[in-house]
């Protein structure tokens, strides 16, 4: 698997994190039990970073090899 094809990989992953939180967050605004809110609410709260940890890496493995491109600085081995 090259550098590239992780990347696509990487932003199908963020896309259905991102429609999962999206499904969640719609679930919380109509639900009317504050437990059951509260459940959903963490459960976005958990894949909150695994989305911006998905992108981020999507733009990395894309640009990995381009010498113009900054990277994150988290990721700098």
């Amino acid at each position: 698997m090259t550098l590239y094809e992780m990347s696509a990989a990487y932003s199908d992953g963020a896309a259905l994190i991102h429609g999962r939180i999206q499904a969640l967050k719609a679930a919380a605004a109509s639900e009317r039990d504050p437990d059951e809110r509260f459940r959903l609410q963490s459960r976005i709260d958990a894949l909150a970073p695994l989305l911006r940890e998905s992108r981020e890496m999507a733009v990395l493995t894309a640009h990995y090899y381009d010498r113009s491109y900054h990277r994150y600085e988290k990721y700098a081995i």
